[in-house]
């Protein structure tokens, strides 16, 4: 009997823990054919995105989920895998977007990110995704954390409550929708979403393979009855060279010949095509097993 384990990433909220609704639902597939395949798919929670591909790197997980940023960074030896590169790493196919996203009260009178300058933002507590894609803006921004006249670190879990009682006029969150952070936020004061476009994010989206332009739906919260236009990353599924052709491409199959019960799993699947899913924030190469069921399929 062949054992995978997919690494999941939990969150400081449960309601949003996305990447662990996606190893669970890849899981919960993979599990349905186990008597025909002999696979056998369990999906703990990890630390998040590092520590899956580092486990897979070790050998200790043979796939996991992570963001599309640190799987161009492991495989390319930059940022934290610097002279750490991860040669062995292979895409598998890249799942929901996870926008970065900016809200603020509806008081503050902020309507684009420039508005930012001169308030009260939480820009993120060090080593999280968000302060880290908030760096890369301002960066692009030419701006630095003096342009605010207030830059709070708080943790995710902390940030909707602090806007709530108006300790700031905006928060910073990098994450799939719909979302229960933002609902909480937005229910408790009136908030509106943030569009994060212009020259400068149309750069960052061109030069940067992981970087893809996002739409938060009008509707979802209260206060954004519009779409808002901003930018992101996506949550990609990933595994090691070392992993065999045919578990890869049992795990696939699972997937893919299941897509629209697949797609019920989590709102945040509703509007998956394949045709992105196969190509989007994928930077390493495509794992053998992968690309042999989406040559089978005809899509490419």
């Amino acid at each position: 009997e062949m054992r995978f384990v997919t690494g999941v990433q939990t969150c400081a909220l449960p309601i949003s823990g996305v990447y662990f609704v996606v190893g669970q639902s890849i899981c919960r597939l993979v599990n349905r054919d186990s008597a025909k395949t002999g696979l056998k798919c369990t999906a703990p929670s990890t630390g998040g995105s590092i520590a899956n591909i580092n486990a897979i790197k070790a050998g200790d997980m043979d796939m996991g989920v992570a963001q599309s940023d640190w799987q161009f960074h492991a495989y390319n030896g930059s940022s934290q895998f610097e002279g750490d590169k991860f040669d062995k790493e292979r895409a598998v196919f890249s799942v929901h977007a996870e926008p970065f996203n900016v809200i603020a009260r509806a008081d503050s009178g902020i309507e684009s990110f420039d508005d930012l300058k001169g308030k009260r933002v939480n820009i993120g507590n060090p080593g999280s995704g968000q302060r880290a894609t908030m760096e890369v803006v301002l960066d692009a921004k030419g701006w630095t954390l003096d342009d605010f006249a207030l830059a709070s670190e708080l943790k995710p879990a902390e940030q909707a409550a602090a806007l709530g009682d108006n300790k700031v006029d905006a928060i910073i969150y990098t994450v799939g929708h719909p979302n229960g952070s933002v609902q909480e936020a937005a229910s408790t004061v009136e908030t509106v979403l943030i569009p994060v476009t212009g020259p400068e994010i149309d750069k960052l989206i061109a030069d940067n393979p992981y970087y893809a332009a996002a739409t938060i739906p009008g509707g979802m919260y209260e206060g954004s009855p519009d779409d808002t236009q901003t930018f992101g990353v996506k949550a990609t599924f990933v595994t090691s060279a070392d992993v065999d052709e045919e578990t890869v491409y049992q795990v696939v199959k699972a997937v893919f010949d299941n897509f629209d019960r697949f797609k019920k799993l989590h709102p945040a699947f509703a509007d998956l095509t394949q045709e992105q899913m196969i190509k989007d924030g994928l930077s390493a190469p495509l794992h053998p097993g992968a690309e042999r069921y989406y040559k089978e399929m005809g899509w490419m």
